[in-house]
């Protein structure tokens, strides 16, 4: 069965504040990844280094994510997104292709460095899907 996420969109590099304040308020385990820390990095200007490309937050069966990586400032009530976690090639492409009927392709499916197929797709009522199939263990 597929997994749902939160995903938090944050301005002016807002990110690690917020998701360290979260798990002050929530518990759990915090990750970050920068920019300068992907395979990314070298496409990027220098005062996009530090930005967090990916942040999870951890505890029991939930995740919340985070980032600063968006393609537009984010503005409150378009700053959530929905993190979808496939469990199958077939599964992804499937919802993939549903969700963007009427909708707005951001990034299409495509393998990423982190052994995942990934893709990025707003429905026809304007919620930003994010869908991973984490083809192989996910990188550290």
């Amino acid at each position: 069965m597929a997994k749902l996420s939160p995903f938090l969109r944050f301005n002016d590099n807002k990110c690690r504040e917020a998701m360290n304040f979260y798990k002050e308020c929530l518990g759990g385990e915090l990750d970050f990844m920068t920019v300068k820390e992907s395979p990314m990095s070298k496409d990027m200007p220098a005062d996009k280094q530090d930005l967090i490309m990916h942040s999870t937050l951890k505890k029991g069966g939930w995740v919340l994510i985070g980032s600063d990586m968006m393609r537009d400032k984010a503005a409150i009530g378009d700053n959530v997104g929905v993190s979808l976690d496939c469990e199958s090639d077939e599964e992804i492409r499937a919802v993939f292709d549903k969700l963007a009927r009427g909708g707005e392709v951001f990034m299409p499916l495509e393998e990423m460095f982190w052994g995942a197929v990934f893709g990025l797709v707003t429905d026809k009522y304007g919620v930003e899907w994010m869908l991973n199939y984490q083809k192989t263990p996910a990188k550290a």
